[in-house]
């Protein structure tokens, strides 16, 4: 590039610095630990740039299956590097789209870099490549250096333009009147404004014949594609022969693949130039894509309906079997009531939401357990867990709580109980227990009682506990004041033991 070329960018006044959200995204870009986070909260300064990605997300770009409404949303569907990447060709190419009496160039320049976007992207998917994003933004920032040299030299530059027929044409002016051609000028004003260096890289090699890399090459033949569609006939085939080439080299693309990303283009397209506040018309040459993209489109909107519709049952699938294996989390193995873990904090919850209603809780200890499991073995006492486990819910109210609390012994929460109607429950409990079999072995019928202490908390003013500690801790002392009673037996917080002088 001659260096006069170069003094006349730098000394130039029209030509931009990257705005100041573009430079915090670009060092987002470039930062490994950036965020979600991060990146809403510098996008989110600029409410147009916000709206423009709330805008992509719900494009058919992305055949999203619900409607994103914010930009969290937003950016959370379309994921981290392609938030940044998306947000970065907007904010650099508004910043390079000015107003020097050239609109007209400028507006041809910056329909080719939005199709060349569109067809970057949709080469890509089509040869399997995963950066789809950064290839759109490849493909859009390809040609920053004609606008830069359009925003330098407005006239000299509008003039060129007018004298190439087409692309391969303006290189050649370029040569003969800078010694460099746009793709170079773009390259420098890239490494200016600090840009990553794939980006770097990929302008400047955008209009080269080589290179192996096959995200090159699709940026390379995403040029090629938007030469066609804004030609004004292709009367001898030429241009389609020369994008089909180009698209070949893209990770062994066929001519079908270029039709198809005609086609593809054509769909998105009324979107696509609303995004990018250009218009863009249906070339007459290709008047065929506009059958074929209609008929695209009937196809993707019934694989969408199918796809709405699987990823419904999908979801309803998941969210089972997430209940499932949530409602297993909370449960005891053995018995199926609740274990002691989720018991605690239903107790905790019940206490704090008691106001001044009563809530009462019971320690119950299976008598004399560990005999049933010498006699009888492991197996048969499980069986007696189960079978009392089951007798408890049968008695209980579907109100009341009850979990294994450890070994043999349950916790049972009782809400809006007092003393009384508490101790009648669990009375009525211990006499279903006492003359039902908790097993059955070799014919003959295994039976057990328990021993319970009752605690209420809010049964009268003086009878209130600071903490769900203090309320099983008196439940638990109760317990075993009935154990030391003789077992087979309901004890209630504050009434004496035989024991108790």
């Amino acid at each position: 590039m001659r260096t006069e070329l170069e003094a006349t960018l730098l000394h130039c006044r029209s030509l931009p610095s990257p705005p100041g959200v573009a430079l915090q995204i670009i060092a987002l870009a470039q930062d490994p630990n950036a965020t979600l986070g991060a990146a809403a909260q510098v996008i989110g300064m600029d409410p147009a740039l916000s709206a423009r990605l709330l805008r992509v997300a719900n494009s058919p770009l992305y055949a999203t299956r619900r409607r994103t409404e914010t930009l969290a949303q937003a950016m959370a569907m379309l994921g981290l590097n392609a938030t940044l990447s998306l947000a970065l060709g907007f904010s650099l190419v508004h910043g390079l789209r000015g107003h020097n009496g050239t609109a007209q160039t400028q507006e041809r320049i910056w329909r080719r870099s939005v199709l060349a976007a569109m067809a970057a992207r949709l080469l890509g998917q089509q040869a399997s490549l995963k950066r789809a994003e950064t290839l759109m933004l490849a493909g859009l920032l390809q040609d920053i250096g004609r606008l830069a040299l359009l925003q330098a030299m407005p006239e000299d530059y509008s003039a060129l333009c007018a004298r190439a027929d087409d692309n391969s044409a303006l290189l050649a002016l370029e040569r003969e009147a800078f010694d460099a051609d746009h793709a170079e000028v773009g390259a420098w004003l890239a490494r200016r404004w600090h840009l990553p260096d794939y980006l770097i890289d990929t302008i400047a090699g955008s209009e080269s014949e080589t290179g192996e890399d096959p995200f090159l090459r699709c940026v390379q033949a995403s040029g090629s594609v938007a030469d066609l569609w804004l030609a004004d006939a292709d009367a001898d085939g030429a241009l389609r022969d020369a994008a089909a080439s180009r698209v070949q080299a893209c990770a062994g693309l066929g001519p079908e693949d270029l039709e198809e990303v005609l086609s593809l283009m054509a769909a998105s397209l009324p979107e696509i130039s609303a995004i990018f506040e250009v218009r863009i018309e249906h070339p007459a040459h290709l008047h065929a894509i506009s059958d074929e993209a209609k008929e695209l489109l009937v196809l993707r909107n019934l694989r969408q309906i199918q796809d709405a519709t699987q990823a419904h049952q999908d979801v309803k699938v998941t969210e089972e079997r997430m209940r499932q294996l949530t409602e297993q989390a909370r449960r005891d193995p053995l018995t199926g009531v609740y274990n002691r873990l989720h018991m605690e904090e239903v107790l905790e919850r019940e206490f704090a939401a008691a106001g001044m209603h009563p809530l009462t809780v019971a320690l119950v200890d299976l008598d004399d357990f560990k005999q049933i499991n010498d006699r009888y073995g492991h197996l048969v006492g499980d069986q007696v867990l189960r079978q009392f486990a089951q007798t408890v819910q049968r008695v209980l109210r579907s109100t009341d709580f009850v979990a294994r609390y450890g070994g043999e012994e349950f916790l049972l929460v009782l809400n809006y109980s007092n003393e009384s109607a508490a101790e009648q429950v669990l009375q009525r409990l211990l006499n279903e227990v006492s003359r039902t079999p908790m097993a059955v072995v070799d014919g003959n019928p295994v039976h057990t009682t328990f021993s319970a202490g009752i605690a209420t908390h809010n049964s009268a003013p003086d009878s209130q506990f600071s903490n769900v500690r203090d309320l099983l801790q008196a439940a638990d002392n109760v317990l075993y004041g009935a154990k030391r009673d003789g077992r087979n037996r309901v004890r209630q917080h504050g009434t004496p033991s035989s024991q108790d002088g």
